[in-house]
């Protein structure tokens, strides 16, 4: 049914739900999957702030950081997916529209499925907070499959 299956994660215990969810099907239909993770970019009054308080290169040690948690996240993923018997390619981005990217990498991939997790959250709640998970879904022509 599906043969490429892209799995988004934040990293957030509520993302690792949705990872986990998206590894086992993909290991049972035999898909292959790709991981990815968009990271917003530091915005201009931070990196002001930081040079202010004395922070060399606030870009390259934001850069750095980045890089450090990706290396985690991915490393705790590759070994899951390899339990699961799934191929995996592992995609970081940096945007400041995390559910463009996401749709956008989907179609460039020619993913036939997206998973995501949400929280599920209606109402004032979801406007306030806003939700990345609501946008995909809105803005993909590629089926969603939300885990909560």
């Amino acid at each position: 049914m599906y043969k490429h299956i892209m799995i988004c994660t934040d990293g957030s215990e509520l993302a690792d739900k949705g990872v986990e969810h998206g590894l086992a099907l993909a290991g049972q239909l035999g898909a292959k999957v790709t991981v990815l993770s968009v990271t917003e970019p530091l915005e201009p009054h931070v990196i002001q702030a930081a040079i202010h308080a004395g922070v060399d290169d606030p870009v390259i040690r934001y850069d750095q950081q980045i890089d450090e948690e990706m290396q985690r996240r991915f490393a705790t993923i590759t070994e899951r997916a390899a339990s699961y018997g799934v191929p995996l390619e592992l995609v970081h981005e940096i945007d400041d529209f995390p559910a463009e990217t996401i749709v956008r990498s989907a179609r460039l991939k020619d993913c036939d499925l997206i998973v995501m997790s949400s929280h599920g959250r209606r109402g004032v709640q979801r406007l306030l907070l806003g939700s990345q998970t609501a946008e995909v879904v809105t803005h993909s022509q590629i089926p969603v499959l939300i885990v909560r």
